[in-house]
């Protein structure tokens, strides 16, 4: 079991004496350290708001998806339970907020945390604060309404398919979605990835369309337009308020700017071939082995990159275009923390960056952990 350390103290540790050869560390201007905010290493359940544990000594399992909230505490959603759980950062407490434990689809009208949920990927909030869950095997996307708790589902039948572009986003057929975000204006995006499409759900409407893909599993070109163009993969999503979507291809092992009122996409990462090299230079020379998660970081004008089958995040400079480890040693295994640069991750899923903090789901160890010391 990993011991709790508070933020101070962590950044007090001494690691002068670690080092990874073969990989290129940042100079940050400060230490950076990682640590266990939620899990043991060993799947389970239990709520600590009544029992008085801290989230570090409380099981989770397989977190995937995860964001920090309006309210400021985390949320992340458990692939395997079905669960969507909120961890004050403050107290540590950690409890549900959607989910009853059981892999199904109902409960829409009722309280989320009485709805059933199936495999859910990835959670988003909008500008109102509502709480948004993709679930892969339900094939929907679901709506939690901030101020009643009830859950209702904005996109997807509940039976796998393609259909309904061009008609309201719930009578549509989704195939095992597994990622979603909120563009500059405030539409939601879908990786429909087994369409190989990317959906969008006009907000203000209801309507859904494919913004990009044609349902063909071949590769997707350097440079083209977003419309009309195949998708190999579309995994994971995230956006920036200048208008830009940043799209991870599974398949594909690269990742694509969009600049959806440009109409264009680009490859800013990967090759398309699968590995791990490329470290310290160009990261649109770099390979990538599956990646499964992206996240936009406004501090620091940069990518992370969840390199899942390597097991490691990357981060992808926006401004000089270089690519390094910043946690992860290659290494399949849990832990331990300290070092960012010495701590094995077990397919991590999910990554969110906020206020100088970077969020990371270490999904089959059973964790999630934060870095500190990456950026201001």
């Amino acid at each position: 079991m990993t011991t709790f350390l508070n933020r101070r103290q962590l950044l007090q540790l001494s690691l002068a004496g670690f080092g990874m050869a073969g990989l290129h560390r940042f100079s940050y201007g400060q230490q950076t350290v990682v640590r266990t905010v939620a899990g043991t290493g060993v799947p389970g359940f239990e709520e600590t708001a009544a029992a008085g544990a801290l989230a570090p000594a409380t099981p989770v399992n397989n977190p995937y998806g995860v964001v920090v909230g309006p309210d400021s505490a985390l949320y992340f959603c458990e692939v395997d339970s079905g669960r969507t759980r909120r961890l004050d950062l403050n107290t540590h407490m950690l409890r549900t907020v959607a989910g009853n434990g059981e892999k199904a689809y109902s409960g829409d009208g009722g309280l989320a945390s009485d709805a059933s949920f199936s495999a859910p990927h990835e959670i988003r909030f909008d500008a109102q604060g509502n709480l948004y869950i993709v679930s892969r095997d339900s094939h929907t996307v679901r709506r939690v309404d901030r101020a009643s708790g009830r859950v209702s589902t904005l996109a997807g039948t509940g039976e796998a398919g393609f259909s309904g572009d061009g008609g309201p986003a719930q009578l549509a057929q989704l195939r095992q979605p597994h990622s979603i975000a909120f563009d500059a204006r405030g539409d939601l995006l879908i990786c429909d990835i087994g369409n190989s499409r990317l959906r969008r759900v006009d907000m203000a409407s209801g309507i859904i369309s494919t913004l990009s893909g044609t349902g063909e599993r071949t590769v997707t070109p350097d440079s083209a337009p977003i419309t009309g163009t195949p998708l190999l993969g579309p995994r994971s999503i995230d956006t920036d308020a200048a208008g830009n979507a940043y799209l991870v291809l599974r398949e594909g092992n690269a990742v694509f700017r969009l600049d959806i009122a440009a109409n264009r996409l680009q490859r800013i990462a990967g090759t398309g071939e699968r590995g791990y090299q490329g470290d310290g230079g160009a990261a649109v020379d770099a390979t990538f082995n599956g990646p499964k998660g992206i996240a936009y970081s406004q501090s620091d004008h940069s990518l992370y990159i969840v390199d899942t089958e390597n097991h490691v995040i990357r981060r992808m400079s926006l401004t000089t275009g270089v690519i390094d480890t910043v946690l992860g040693n290659g290494e399949r295994g849990d832990g331990p923390d300290g070092d960012p640069l010495t701590c094995s991750l077990n397919r991590p899923h999910g990554v969110f960056a906020h206020e100088g903090l970077l969020y990371v789901t270490d999904s089959e160890s059973h964790r999630v952990r934060e870095v500190s010391g990456l950026f201001d």
